[in-house]
């Protein structure tokens, strides 16, 4: 079980661009398991390649589940290299997506994929009691101070990260 911070943190991250990524599927028809579960465990081995690759982009991940099926939370550090991933024809994802228009085609409605991209200009956060988790995992975790112990304050202070960053030094 992962460790919890007893205290309230807020995520840290420097980086140039933050890409949250959702991508998840809905199993219509969850008795035909022969035509689902291909796209159902494509998702796993596609995590693990990107996850053991520095260079890959990804900088961290959640898996949830809902009345519909898994939705996977991604936290990505460029949208170039999210797309690079996805039309890379050696990499676990084009065949994978390949399948899965196979199996649509012949057993169309059985399941459903989306996704979702979002490049983030701002982002805030407060963990309370609990293990890194989400973005905070993804990147890492600072305590929340007097300066940062209101929401509006911790997004006011990634706008300054934000602008300083973006100024040239005098």
């Amino acid at each position: 079980m992962a460790k919890v911070n007893p205290g309230r943190v807020t995520h840290a991250y420097d980086g140039q661009e933050l890409v949250v990524f959702l991508i998840g599927m809905r199993i219509n028809k969850p008795w035909r398991v022969r035509q689902w579960w291909p796209t159902f465990a494509a998702m796993p081995p596609m995590l693990k390649e990107l996850s053991v690759d520095p260079d890959s982009g990804l900088l961290g991940y959640r898996m949830t589940f809902g009345a519909g099926g898994p939705t996977v939370i991604q936290y990505w550090n460029s949208t170039d290299k999210l797309y690079a991933y996805a039309s890379d024809p050696d990499a676990k994802h084009r065949p994978a997506w390949a399948r899965f228009n196979r199996l649509a085609r012949k057993a169309p409605a059985v399941a459903g994929v989306w996704h979702e991209t979002f490049v983030v200009s701002r982002a805030e956060s407060i963990y309370v009691a609990m293990p890194p988790s989400g973005l905070a995992k993804a990147t890492s975790t600072v305590p929340v101070t007097a300066r940062s112990d209101r929401a509006t304050d911790r997004l006011a202070g990634e706008a300054r990260r934000a602008d300083t960053a973006a100024k040239p030094p005098a």
